[in-house]
């Protein structure tokens, strides 16, 4: 396995990260047993890095007791292996009844946040605390300095940001070493790409990417008949302001995979391994993070890192993508 440092930092982790969004139980069904045997497998195949957040779990018609839920799974599925791993997680998502804001970057919100998280997950410290969305109505400095002084207390290592734009970076730096933004990036979102992987690079925060096979669709397995529970949030159509799995585009997208799945036929590869081989190619992006339900998953993944494109490749690759629909530009990125 490939090891990268995350920005300027000496936090070292696996290229390949596994996310852990999937266990919260809002991204359809899945095997406990499964998932903990995924995560065991890969911890053997060398990824050091797993991804979750406090938010992960709750939703609040269907489950309004579930946050941190995916945080707990994962700390039991670790255990003893601690020492083998990295533990990131995020607040500062609304998870609580007092909490009427859609985000929360309050100084003390975030310790309250960062201390639920240490409990779901049974442990003294957090590797990477990230904060999950900004938050335009707190001041920066009053977010960062909640996160100075968790680390000031041990109980967070290194701090950053997620879904950040250029202008945040720039001024949450001014208060607090942030080293890390995660955002969505995959061939059909490339959003944050032409938004902030510039700023980033210059500010040496490293950019951690979810969300590599567009939620699944470019898994290769879905098809133009595909449907999702109701407690699955793709069923709306909606990624992250893009309509990609929306009834008017979803089957010109599938067709879209099928034509990537000739360039992965070429390369002996699955094309969800071509997909995010393209992802962990971007020199910006510190780690690819993907989520697994079972061990196949997860070796098939971590292979990922090992793909090479011609530029021919690449080409054909860009070539494909123009044909995708429900696609946004840079203004429809989330807040």
């Amino acid at each position: 396995m490939k090891i990268n440092h995350i920005g300027n930092s000496d936090l070292n982790s696996s290229a390949i990260g596994f996310g852990c969004w999937e266990l919260g139980g809002t991204y359809g069904t899945f095997d406990d047993k499964e998932i903990i045997e995924a995560i065991h497998r890969a911890i053997d195949l060398g990824v050091t890095l797993f991804d979750t957040a406090h938010v992960y779990g709750y939703d609040s018609v269907n489950q309004p007791d579930g946050a941190g839920r995916s945080e707990e799974l994962l700390g039991r599925a670790i255990g003893a292996r601690r020492k083998d791993v990295l533990f990131v997680t995020k607040g500062g998502n609304p998870t609580r009844p007092d909490q009427k804001r859609p985000r929360d970057g309050s100084y003390a919100s975030v310790i309250k946040d960062c201390e639920l998280s240490l409990r779901a997950l049974a442990n003294d410290h957090i590797d990477l605390y990230l904060m999950h969305w900004p938050d335009p109505t707190v001041p920066w400095e009053e977010t960062m300095r909640a996160l100075n002084d968790l680390v000031a207390s041990g109980k967070v290592r290194y701090i950053g940001g997620s879904n950040y734009r250029s202008a945040d970076l720039r001024a949450a730096r001014k208060y607090a070493p942030i080293i890390a933004n995660q955002v969505g990036y995959n061939m059909f979102d490339r959003r944050w790409e032409h938004e902030m992987f510039s700023t980033a690079a210059e500010l040496g925060i490293g950019v951690m990417a979810y969300g590599p096979l567009a939620h699944g669709l470019l898994t290769g397995t879905m098809t133009a008949k595909t449907t999702f529970e109701k407690t699955d949030w793709r069923h709306k159509g909606m990624l992250f302001g893009q309509a990609l799995f929306a009834p008017d585009h979803f089957a010109r997208n599938i067709a879209v995979v099928e034509k990537l799945k000739d360039i992965a036929a070429g390369k002996d590869i699955s094309v969800a391994r071509l997909a995010l081989a393209w992802v962990a190619a971007n020199p910006v992006v510190s780690v690819s993070l993907v989520g697994a339900r079972n061990v196949r998953e997860i070796e098939d993944n971590v292979q990922a890192i090992d793909v090479r494109f011609t530029s021919a490749e690449l080409s054909e690759v860009e070539a494909i993508m123009m044909g995708a629909s429900g696609q946004a530009g840079v203004d429809t990125l989330p807040r």
